[in-house]
């Protein structure tokens, strides 16, 4: 060992700021333990008593907290007199990093080609089985590499149709799948077939009704699937306006007594949120939104959890912001709680039918909860 790298070790070993308790280096440390390989290649730690430095995700036996000592990468380390784990090869692109690069490699072979390439057109692309492939983009993105693929060509066959008027000319100018493929395609991502849409969805109605709530006028909307619209709002026209606008081609009725249940189920929601309810929802968004949505339904009346932690519980933890785009564009409020979804920091954040709403709403599954904590057990 050479002096300059002696009088290095021997600062870092006094140096404080390295292994201080400060929240980053304490949600590093967690990482380390917990051998969270999402953390790879953002830092890597070093251990004194053995003077090697690993990455997060390394399999090795966590040493003790007092003798590591962080660092942004291995060159850093180096300069102290750290050695690379020959076992976890710290300095080597991460293993996630690598798997999504393979994974944009993909999508883009997916969004360039003519025809939707087959699982093992993709995998050989990447080097990788087709079994590998496939378990890699779902992983990565939520997804199977087939649902990718159909979300792409939805929208290029909706721009098609738009463009052309005649569904037969939007199935030859894709080439990459037969008549009865299409079909099934775009009921899948339009909701209706692919006809209606051409005609403007004049075969579609979505039949509506209003109730008032102690949080405004709430406005359903249904077709002969299920619920597709919980709008939430002062005004009722104003309501029926922003429905219209959702379905500007569809035909927009004014229900009489068939959705009485099922509005009455959603006041429900607002007032007693614990009530079990079991709306059919009709919704439809993308792969990804979908995803969000059905994580949200999972979040209990009276708790609330970060973009962050929604982010994660889907598996996409560097998310955030998509799924705060996607709680903005849920169209069913309060069947789809986005009214429990906060800031990192405990603020309310943002609520698409105004804030004060949001926060009607969090005060009394908050009072619900702690009625039920102190009402006696019958």
């Amino acid at each position: 060992m050479t002096e300059a790298i002696r009088q290095k070790r021997n600062e870092l070993a006094a140096d404080g700021s390295w292994s201080d308790g400060s929240a980053e280096n304490q949600g590093r440390w967690d990482a380390v333990v917990g051998r969270d390989r999402t953390q790879d290649g953002l830092f890597v730690y070093a251990v004194i008593s053995t003077r090697i430095y690993c990455r997060p995700g390394c399999g090795s036996r966590p040493p003790h907290r007092k003798n590591v000592r962080f660092f942004p990468d291995g060159t850093e380390a180096r300069k102290y007199g750290f050695r690379a784990c020959k076992r976890c090869l710290p300095d080597d692109t991460p293993d996630w990093a690598s798997r999504t690069m393979f994974v944009s490699r993909m999508c883009r072979l997916i969004e360039t080609s003519s025809r939707t390439p087959t699982l093992a057109l993709l995998a050989k692309s990447i080097g990788y089985s087709p079994f590998h492939s496939h378990r890699m983009f779902l992983e990565v993105t939520g997804i199977t590499p087939r649902a990718y693929a159909v979300s792409v060509r939805t929208a290029a066959l909706m721009t098609s149709l738009s463009a052309t008027e005649k569904v037969t000319d939007a199935i030859h100018g894709d080439r990459a799948v037969s008549a009865s493929q299409f079909y099934a395609d775009m009921s899948r991502g339009l909701g209706m077939a692919p006809a209606t849409f051409v005609k403007g969805g004049k075969g579609m109605t979505i039949h509506y009704a209003t109730a008032a709530s102690n949080i405004g006028r709430v406005l359903v909307g249904a077709t002969d699937r299920g619920v597709c619209a919980i709008l939430i709002g002062d005004d009722p026209e104003v309501l029926e306006r922003d429905l219209r606008d959702r379905f500007p081609a569809a035909a927009i009725i004014e229900a009489g007594t068939e959705l009485a249940t099922t509005i009455t189920q959603v006041v429900s929601l607002i007032h007693e949120p614990e009530t079990a309810t079991h709306l059919p929802l009709d919704i439809r968004g993308t792969a990804f939104q979908c995803r969000v949505w059905h994580a949200l339904r999972e979040v209990r009346p009276g708790e609330t959890i970060a973009y962050s932690q929604l982010a994660e519980r889907i598996g996409n933890p560097s998310a955030s912001r998509a799924v705060a785009n996607a709680c903005g564009e849920n169209p069913l409020a309060v069947a789809v709680p986005c009214h429990r979804v906060v800031r990192s920091d405990g603020t309310l954040g943002g609520y698409r039918w105004g804030v004060e709403r949001k926060k009607s709403l969090l005060d009394r599954e908050r009072r619900d909860n702690v009625a039920r904590v102190l009402s006696p057990q019958t």
